[in-house]
Protein backbone atom coordinates (compact mmCIF):
# COMPACT_ATOMS: atom_id res chain seq x y z
CA UNK A 1 0.00 0.00 0.00
CA UNK A 2 1.34 3.40 -0.98
CA UNK A 3 0.49 6.37 1.18
CA UNK A 4 0.66 9.89 -0.11
CA UNK A 5 2.55 12.34 2.01
CA UNK A 6 0.89 15.67 2.49
CA UNK A 7 3.30 18.47 1.81
CA UNK A 8 2.74 21.35 4.18
CA UNK A 9 3.50 24.88 3.24
CA UNK A 10 5.05 27.07 5.97
CA UNK A 11 2.25 29.59 5.43
CA UNK A 12 -0.31 27.07 6.73
CA UNK A 13 0.76 27.90 10.28
CA UNK A 14 1.25 31.65 9.72
CA UNK A 15 -1.62 33.12 11.71
CA UNK A 16 -1.12 36.53 10.11
CA UNK A 17 -2.13 35.23 6.65
CA UNK A 18 -5.82 35.36 5.75
CA UNK A 19 -5.65 31.95 4.05
CA UNK A 20 -3.76 30.28 6.91
CA UNK A 21 -4.94 26.86 8.10
CA UNK A 22 -4.08 28.02 11.63
CA UNK A 23 -6.81 30.68 11.42
CA UNK A 24 -9.35 28.03 10.46
CA UNK A 25 -8.28 25.93 13.44
CA UNK A 26 -8.46 28.99 15.74
CA UNK A 27 -12.02 29.64 14.60
CA UNK A 28 -13.00 26.13 15.64
CA UNK A 29 -11.32 25.92 19.02
CA UNK A 30 -11.33 29.54 20.17
CA UNK A 31 -15.03 30.21 20.42
CA UNK A 32 -16.90 30.45 23.70
CA UNK A 33 -18.67 27.08 23.38
CA UNK A 34 -15.54 25.13 22.42
CA UNK A 35 -13.59 26.67 25.30
CA UNK A 36 -16.36 25.82 27.76
CA UNK A 37 -16.65 22.24 26.47
CA UNK A 38 -12.89 21.72 26.75
CA UNK A 39 -12.97 23.15 30.26
CA UNK A 40 -15.89 20.93 31.32
CA UNK A 41 -14.44 17.74 29.82
CA UNK A 42 -11.21 18.31 31.73
CA UNK A 43 -9.88 14.76 32.28
CA UNK A 44 -13.31 13.12 32.28
CA UNK A 45 -15.40 11.20 29.79
CA UNK A 46 -18.91 12.60 29.53
CA UNK A 47 -22.07 11.74 27.66
CA UNK A 48 -23.82 14.28 25.47
CA UNK A 49 -26.55 14.99 28.03
CA UNK A 50 -23.97 15.44 30.79
CA UNK A 51 -22.10 17.96 28.64
CA UNK A 52 -25.30 19.83 27.83
CA UNK A 53 -26.16 20.05 31.52
CA UNK A 54 -22.63 21.16 32.46
CA UNK A 55 -22.40 23.88 29.79
CA UNK A 56 -25.21 26.15 30.90
CA UNK A 57 -27.05 27.90 28.07
CA UNK A 58 -25.82 25.82 25.14
CA UNK A 59 -28.49 24.52 22.79
CA UNK A 60 -28.64 20.94 21.55
CA UNK A 61 -27.80 22.13 18.04
CA UNK A 62 -24.83 24.27 19.12
CA UNK A 63 -23.42 21.49 21.30
CA UNK A 64 -23.70 19.05 18.39
CA UNK A 65 -22.02 21.46 15.96
CA UNK A 66 -19.25 22.36 18.37
CA UNK A 67 -18.51 18.73 19.28
CA UNK A 68 -18.36 17.81 15.58
CA UNK A 69 -15.89 20.61 14.92
CA UNK A 70 -13.73 19.64 17.90
CA UNK A 71 -13.81 16.02 16.78
CA UNK A 72 -12.86 17.05 13.23
CA UNK A 73 -9.89 19.01 14.57
CA UNK A 74 -8.75 16.08 16.71
CA UNK A 75 -9.46 17.80 20.02
CA UNK A 76 -12.32 15.55 21.15
CA UNK A 77 -12.74 11.80 20.76
CA UNK A 78 -16.29 10.49 20.25
CA UNK A 79 -17.08 6.91 21.19
CA UNK A 80 -20.39 5.29 20.30
CA UNK A 81 -21.41 2.23 22.31
CA UNK A 82 -23.60 -0.29 20.47
CA UNK A 83 -26.51 -0.21 22.87
CA UNK A 84 -30.19 0.61 22.46
CA UNK A 85 -30.44 3.53 22.57
CA UNK A 86 -26.84 4.24 21.52
CA UNK A 87 -24.61 5.64 24.25
CA UNK A 88 -22.20 8.29 23.02
CA UNK A 89 -19.28 9.51 25.13
CA UNK A 90 -16.81 12.32 24.62
CA UNK A 91 -13.33 12.85 25.99
CA UNK A 92 -10.36 15.02 25.16
CA UNK A 93 -7.65 13.61 22.91
CA UNK A 94 -3.97 14.18 23.61
CA UNK A 95 -4.18 17.38 21.55
CA UNK A 96 -7.28 18.40 23.50
CA UNK A 97 -5.54 17.79 26.81
CA UNK A 98 -2.64 19.99 25.68
CA UNK A 99 -5.12 22.70 24.64
CA UNK A 100 -6.88 22.36 28.01
CA UNK A 101 -3.84 23.89 29.73
CA UNK A 102 -4.29 27.02 27.61
CA UNK A 103 -8.05 27.06 28.24
CA UNK A 104 -7.50 26.68 31.99
CA UNK A 105 -5.06 29.58 31.83
CA UNK A 106 -7.68 31.72 30.09
CA UNK A 107 -10.25 30.77 32.74
CA UNK A 108 -7.80 31.70 35.50
CA UNK A 109 -7.05 35.01 33.74
CA UNK A 110 -10.79 35.74 33.53
CA UNK A 111 -11.31 35.03 37.23
CA UNK A 112 -8.26 37.14 38.14
CA UNK A 113 -9.24 40.19 36.07
CA UNK A 114 -13.04 40.00 36.12
CA UNK A 115 -13.48 43.05 38.37
CA UNK A 116 -11.06 45.14 36.29
CA UNK A 117 -12.77 44.09 33.06
CA UNK A 118 -16.20 44.97 34.43
CA UNK A 119 -14.91 48.39 35.56
CA UNK A 120 -13.33 49.04 32.17
CA UNK A 121 -16.58 48.11 30.40
CA UNK A 122 -18.60 50.45 32.61
CA UNK A 123 -16.19 53.31 31.88
CA UNK A 124 -16.20 52.56 28.16
CA UNK A 125 -19.99 52.26 27.95
CA UNK A 126 -20.69 55.36 30.07
CA UNK A 127 -22.05 58.37 28.19
CA UNK A 128 -19.17 60.58 27.07
CA UNK A 129 -18.72 63.92 28.81
CA UNK A 130 -19.90 66.50 26.27
CA UNK A 131 -17.13 68.95 27.28
CA UNK A 132 -14.37 66.57 26.18
CA UNK A 133 -13.57 65.79 22.56
CA UNK A 134 -14.48 62.25 21.68
CA UNK A 135 -11.50 59.93 22.02
CA UNK A 136 -13.30 57.18 20.10
CA UNK A 137 -14.24 59.19 17.01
Amino acid sequence: MVTEQIKRHPDDADVTRADSLAREIFAGVANKWALLIINVLDDRTLRFTELRTAVDGISHKMLTQTLRGLERDGVVHRKVHATVPPRVEYRLTEAGEALRATVNGMCAWTRRYLDEIESARRRFDAPADSSEPSARA
